[in-house]
């Protein structure tokens, strides 16, 4: 590695702040999507259940591309279109296990504790199979503590994000806004959190 040379990487601040707009405006959404999951019977609304995963899968996703505009590089980069579609696959089956599990009446620690491996699984199995789409050679040298810790944030925020989902169900919908608002933007900020951990020091060789 230390033979190799390395492209000059900085990010556009505005770009940034776009990115982490669009994370927090995904998990305002699917909050507020989360309570329509469950019926009045207890049984689970598949077409809220969709809807739900489909915002919330594209919305990480969403924000994890943004994030790799905002990244500049002495030269012109595009990403691969199989790759890039399969990133959005795994965010999207993320988030269906997140509502999927938000929308059962059981909460068990267990339940939470599998779920947020399986969610953080596949947030990190977005952002690198993002990352891997990128058409760029000879490409990317990975620090593997990086990766270690973009996963060790991804795990926890994706229990948070359960949790919130659950807690909400419980507020008055006259007191829901500033709540919902206010935890829109913790998962938002986890999530990102997650994504510049892992991309903002990654080395590009060149």
């Amino acid at each position: 590695m230390n033979d190799l040379s390395f492209l000059a990487a900085d990010h556009d601040p505005w770009v940034v702040l776009a990115s982490v707009a669009v994370a927090i405006l995904a998990s305002y959404v699917t909050l507020d999507l989360s309570l329509k999951v469950r019926t009045p019977e207890g049984g689970v609304n598949r077409m809220w259940w969709i809807a739900g995963a489909l915002v919330m899968g594209t919305g990480v996703w969403s924000m994890h591309f943004v994030g790799m505009l905002a990244l500049m590089l002495p030269m012109d980069i595009g990403f691969t279109t199989l790759l890039t579609f399969v990133s959005w696959l795994a965010a999207v089956g993320a988030s269906v296990i997140a509502l999927g599990v938000a929308s059962h009446g059981r909460y068990s620690r267990r339940s939470i504790a599998l779920a947020s491996v399986a969610m953080g699984a596949g947030i990190c199995a977005m952002h690198y199979i993002g990352m891997a789409a990128l058409d760029l050679q000879p490409g990317i040298v990975w620090d593997w503590r990086l990766v270690a810790a973009s996963a060790a944030i991804a795990v926890p925020a994706s229990a948070a994000a359960l949790l919130i989902f659950r807690l909400l169900q419980r507020v008055h919908a006259r007191r829901r806004f500033a709540k919902q608002l206010l935890s829109a933007t913790l998962v938002g900020a986890a999530f990102c959190g997650m994504h510049y951990t892992a991309k903002a020091p990654v080395p590009f060789s060149a």
